[in-house]
């Protein structure tokens, strides 16, 4: 994509999957409150701010006002901003009113009709979808053996999504014969041009043989045969070279802001966010 087009890309993404947004799934509810799209999900999903309005002199009340919301729930998090929302000191007002940033990681997106796919997984690794609960499962044990954190979580969210909107959804698994070695979801969002990749990673062993690139190239192949014009991800410092030389282009910055409510019934937001983004170090590699 020519990056003189990233501005307007940009543009789009925000007007879409942010102000945008719509529910993933049954319990999945968006409202828009005053300057803020926030999205709330109790059982299995996401929790958080998608988008925001705001200038200097509504910020904060804005801000105060999600914290309510979400206490009574009992349910942590997250404001996702991005690096041009405004107003321009948003994450040090985020931080005064409880807030803790997580890790910076760069939006990236490109035309599926322009990117490089034809990167192929190694010899002896096969990739197969995942459709049902066996699936999910080892979905749930590569996350585990690759981040190195519990994966319950997302064993449930993905098995709602695959009831829910099994259409909406694409996981998949990369065998080395019949051992699940790597792990990568994508989320296409009916209504708009974009498809998400998310959650990509590779056991210790595996790692450093074009296994998480060739899943990114697997994943834009059926975004395009499905008529996704676009895709998307949140990269790491460590995948986003990867993607580059895939074709996707650097839009903007995005940091997670995470406030967790006391007697949090859920999985932590940053654990959720990091398995959902793009990028977790060498776990792509």
């Amino acid at each position: 994509m020519n990056r003189s087009a990233a501005p307007a890309l940009l543009a789009l993404y925000d007007r879409e999957l942010r102000e945008g947004a719509r529910p993933d799934g049954p319990d999945d509810t968006v409202e828009r409150v005053g300057g803020v799209v926030r999205r709330t999900a109790p059982a299995h999903g996401w929790n958080g701010v998608v988008w925001s309005d705001l200038g200097a002199a509504d910020a904060d009340a804005a801000i105060a006002g999600q914290i309510p919301h979400y206490t009574a729930l009992g349910l942590p998090f997250e404001w996702k901003l991005y690096g041009h929302d405004l107003p321009a000191d948003l994450g040090p007002r985020l931080v005064a009113a409880g807030f803790t940033p997580g890790p910076e990681e760069t939006l990236m997106a490109g035309e599926t009709g322009r990117l490089t796919l034809d990167a192929e997984l190694p010899d002896g690794v096969r990739a197969v979808p995942v459709t049902d609960e066996a699936g999910v499962d080892l979905v749930a044990a590569v996350h585990e053996r690759a981040f190195g954190d519990d994966a319950s979580w997302l064993r449930r969210q993905l098995l709602d999504r695959l009831t829910a909107a099994p259409d909406d959804v694409v996981a998949v698994l990369a065998l080395a014969g019949d051992v699940p070695v790597s792990a990568a979801r994508m989320e296409l969002v009916p209504g708009t041009g974009f498809a998400g990749l998310w959650g990509g990673g590779t056991v210790p062993d595996w790692r450093g043989r074009g296994i998480y690139r060739a899943l990114v190239a697997h994943r834009a192949r059926v975004a395009a045969d499905r008529g996704y014009r676009y895709l998307q991800v949140d990269a790491s410092a460590q995948s986003r070279p990867i993607l580059e030389r895939l074709g996707l282009t650097p839009l903007t910055s995005t940091t997670p802001y995470v406030y967790e409510t006391s007697g949090s019934i859920s999985v932590t937001c940053q654990e959720e966010a990091a398995a959902r983004g793009g990028g977790r170090g060498p776990a792509h590699a």
